[in-house]
């Protein structure tokens, strides 16, 4: 073995050593929408006093963090998102308004003297007690930074119910303070203290008779009672002991997921992912026999790769990003169709050949358009991980990750798998079996009927031209339905105990009070309720209403996206969508011609307005998921049209004096069996993410659907007829690169005269 394969192998050996080693001991983090739970985002927002800066928030962050311990939640999260925003995450969590409430309050806890009665002075305030009636009080005497501990208890002996138990830092404040009130007789206003949290008495008792004036009361304790119940005990205690927050809070997304929905859409992506694989692969094995074996075992190996990326990196694994997941098995094809289809062309074209030599070739030359392919993909990945958030945001990482770990599997383990292969003696004697030494039928017969299909490239602009007509009307009579992440409010799924029409329970809110609600069938017994925004209260007003209808209903999906998040998240998006696309053109004018980027980024728009008319069309949603899925698109398109212009540059080196029209004529045909087996190869995957991936699935699995056999088509005959004709208008028909000035421009038309005359011999 020389040294090149020798490394390849041992580098091999220990990516797969490692990524084995890393699987079995690190496990992935599963984001809430997979194991149940509830995800808030917080948004710090300054006052007259107080800016909510980056400090401010990681202040906010501490205390929040103190509170989350003390709601006893296994395995909570808490990061900060920038300068403003908090995520929370609360797994096994599913009653968000508990959590919403204690996380968003400011919690100012203060301590105050009662004053005589009177009107308030500078420093002074006056506030309602229990009984409603409205105490003067002093500037404060001790604050929530003065608490060490708070706990709710009950007394049982006295039998006066839950009551808080509060104990200071620094017990000579609580007996200053004390003492001065022990000074006024019994039953006078100023023998009272004033608890106030949040600008509310919660508590104003009297100091007990026994305590002398001046002395005051010690040991640093006191109790706060009010006729708690113990839920209003505790989460006072936890209140009281979590400390105030520097700035206020306002929730601008909440998300909750029932543990029953996570793990169905587990089971429901593992089966796809199980079936859809096994289809490829059968595929991939008929197709290309031994070579297809070997490839996949090299899938299984990306498969582990891509699981121990996500866990060395500590990333959360969520829906859409399980899905990115399964997809990514489908695209990690390509780069193996890409190299066998290149070394069964270097086997057709040598007189004497072998397999060795034949797949050093394909691997030399496939290189560039795997790279080329791949790179765009990550573009692609990359602005999702920067601009999107939430789930999308991890189908970002997910289809990063997967991007890198194909190449790793195609150009590295596969190389390695059929190099010692070849180098069989048993094998070398039998070339078919390889799956090398035959053409394949789709190039036998392209090459057999020899279509001309650049002899008049307009006509493809035409019909693609149509196809744009037609699906864009859907956007301007149809309209876009902007799922809650664009429009803000509030999206929540019920599992209904009998089967229930939308249109009644439809009913049964407008009784309800929320007579626009946007009530949809999600499944088999199941409803998903869109409304405006909806406080917590009026969620369980929502949930009550449906349970009449529906013979009771379980909550298994909240969300709830504030307006000014819905907006950035629009703008967000469309900015991720605008920078692909430039993104895009940038790549492939630097790595090709401007006019193969120009035609490669005129496809993409193509199939952004027709998978987008298509989904006005059919009134599906336009959300996060579906951003996703629009952008994978947009990758997967760009690699169909990369493969294409890689062969037309290649092609364009060898003779530069042939027409473009002619050049980009063979590339197609060249390249069209890789395309077909990658197509078929990603389909089987999309087919059983759409078919068994479950309800939560099958939109994102349609958009892909669609948006493989959009980008298919536009990549072949909408980017290459594109670049055709602007080659065409700007004298660069023919492989002179421009040097040759008008009379150049000349012998361009002539020749590409002659190259429909001919065209037109072989056709007759």
């Amino acid at each position: 073995m020389k040294r090149p394969a020798r490394v390849r192998a041992l580098f091999a050996f220990a990516v797969i050593a490692v990524s084995v080693f890393v699987a079995v001991t690190v496990p992935v983090r599963l984001g809430l929408d997979l194991r149940g739970g509830t995800q808030i985002v917080l948004e710090t927002r300054s006052t007259e006093t107080v800016e909510a800066d980056s400090e401010a928030t990681d202040r906010t962050l501490e205390v929040l963090r103190g509170r989350i311990d003390a709601l006893g939640v296994a395995e909570p999260t808490i990061v900060r998102s920038g300068d403003h925003r908090i995520i929370v995450e609360l797994p096994g969590v599913q009653d968000p308004r508990k959590a919403a409430d204690v996380l968003g309050r400011t919690a100012q806890l203060s301590v105050h003297p009662v004053l005589a009665p009177g009107a308030a002075q500078k420093g002074e305030r006056t506030l309602p007690d229990e009984e409603g009636e409205r105490l003067r009080l002093g500037g404060a005497a001790l604050t929530g930074q003065d608490v060490k501990g708070a706990e709710a208890l009950f007394d049982q002996q006295s039998g006066a119910g839950w009551h808080v138990t509060v104990d200071f830092e620094d017990g000579k404040g609580w007996a200053r303070l004390t003492g001065e009130a022990a000074c006024h007789p019994a039953g006078d206003p100023q023998r009272r203290v004033a608890i106030v949290l949040d600008d509310k008495i919660i508590s104003s008792p009297q100091v007990d008779p026994s305590v002398a004036c001046g002395a005051g009361i010690t040991g640093g304790s006191t109790q706060i009672t009010g006729s708690f119940t113990a839920e209003e005990a505790k989460e006072l205690a936890l209140l009281v002991h979590g400390g105030a927050l520097p700035v206020p809070v306002e929730t601008v997304e909440q998300r909750t997921v029932g543990p029953t929905l996570g793990a169905e859409a587990i089971e429901a992506s593992a089966w796809a992912a199980v079936v859809g694989t096994a289809l490829t692969a059968v595929f991939v094995i008929v197709v290309y026999r031994l070579m297809g074996v070997l490839a996949t075992l090299a899938l299984l190996c990306y498969g582990v790769i891509s699981y121990a990326g996500l866990a060395a990196l500590g990333a959360t694994l969520t829906l859409p990003g399980l899905a990115g997941f399964v997809l990514a098995i489908g695209m990690a094809v390509d780069a193996n169709v890409l190299v066998f289809e290149r070394a069964r062309e270097e086997y057709g074209a040598r007189n004497r050949p072998s397999g060795r030599s034949a797949l050093t070739a394909g691997f030399k030359g496939a290189f560039s358009a795997i790279a080329d392919s791949n790179i765009t993909t990550l573009i692609a990945a990359v602005l999702l991980f920067l601009l999107a958030s939430g789930p999308v945001k991890g189908f970002g990482v997910t289809l990063g990750i997967g991007v890198l770990a194909s190449m790793i599997s195609a150009l590295v383990i596969t190389r390695v798998l059929a190099e010692f292969a070849v180098a069989r003696r048993w094998v070398h004697r039998r070339p078919g079996v390889t799956g090398l030494a035959s053409v394949g039928r789709v190039r036998a017969y392209l090459t057999r009927r020899d279509p001309q299909l650049m002899r008049r490239p307009r006509r493809w602009l035409a019909v693609s031209a149509v196809v744009l007509a037609v699906t864009g009307a859907g956007i301007v009579v149809r309209g876009l339905d902007f799922g809650v992440e664009f429009t803000g409010g509030r999206l929540i799924e019920y599992s209904t105990s009998t089967a229930v029409d939308p249109d009644r329970a439809r009913a049964a809110l407008a009784d309800a009070g929320f007579p626009q609600a946007v009530v949809q069938s999600s499944g088999e017994n199941r409803l998903t309720v869109r409304t405006e925004e909806l406080t917590n209260a009026q969620a369980v007003e929502v949930a009550d209403a449906v349970g009449k209808v529906g013979g009771g209903a379980e909550k298994v999906r909240d969300e709830l996206i504030g307006p000014s998040l819905g907006d950035e998240l629009r703008r967000n998006a469309l900015i991720a969508l605008s920078l692909a696309l430039g993104a895009q053109l940038l790549y492939l004018a630097v790595r090709f011609r401007w006019m193969f980027g120009a035609g490669a980024v005129g496809a993409l728009a193509h199939d952004v307005v027709v998978l987008t008319g298509v989904f006005a069309w059919l009134g599906k949603p336009v959300d996060g998921v579906f951003l996703a899925a629009l952008l994978t698109v947009i990758g997967y398109s760009v690699n169909d049209s990369v493969v294409v212009f890689d062969r037309i540059r290649e092609l364009w080196r060898k003779d530069g004096r042939t027409p473009l029209a002619r050049v980009t004529n063979r590339a197609i045909l060249q390249t069209v069996p890789r395309t077909v087996n990658t197509g078929i190869g990603v389909f089987f995957i999309l087919a059983a993410l759409a078919l068994l991936g479950g309800e939560s699935l099958t939109d994102f699995a349609l958009a892909l659907l669609i948006g493989v056999a959009v980008g298919t088509y536009s990549s072949v005959l909408t980017a290459a007829p594109l670049a055709v004709e602007l080659g065409g208008r700007t004298g660069d028909r023919d492989g002179g690169r421009g040097r040759r000035g008008s009379a150049g421009r000349a012998r361009t038309g002539a020749g590409e005269r002659t190259e429909r005359a001919e065209a037109g011999t072989r056709g007759r």
